[in-house]
């Protein structure tokens, strides 16, 4: 869990907020697997992200300086920009399970 995500959860705790919601914690559960691609002769890193029910989603990064490259990096932050596209997703989730 990223630390501004434990700012906002500790927030939510504080003032008592405690209908359904979708959490950090439940987005990190929907990860099942992940996968990265750095492209030939790029500083481009993609990072595939499979969730529980088969569906994935990717996020990407580059640097615009070759020299700039780091993998481990490029990693960390196509990783973080792939689970960030989760969020809505699990959002809508809940939503149809409230309206239900």
């Amino acid at each position: 869990m990223e630390s501004d995500e434990q700012a906002v959860e500790a927030k939510i705790k504080d003032k008592g907020l405690t209908a359904a919601r979708v959490t950090p914690d439940m987005l990190d559960e929907e990860i099942a697997g992940e996968d990265y691609h750095v492209f030939p002769n790029s500083c481009l890193t993609v990072c595939a992200l499979t969730l529980q029910n088969g569906f994935t989603v990717t996020g990407e990064s580059a640097c615009a300086s070759p020299q700039n490259f780091d993998a481990e990096i490029g990693r960390q932050i196509a990783r973080r920009n792939a689970r960030e596209k989760i969020w809505p997703l699990l959002g809508f989730r809940l939503r149809d399970r409230l309206c239900a």
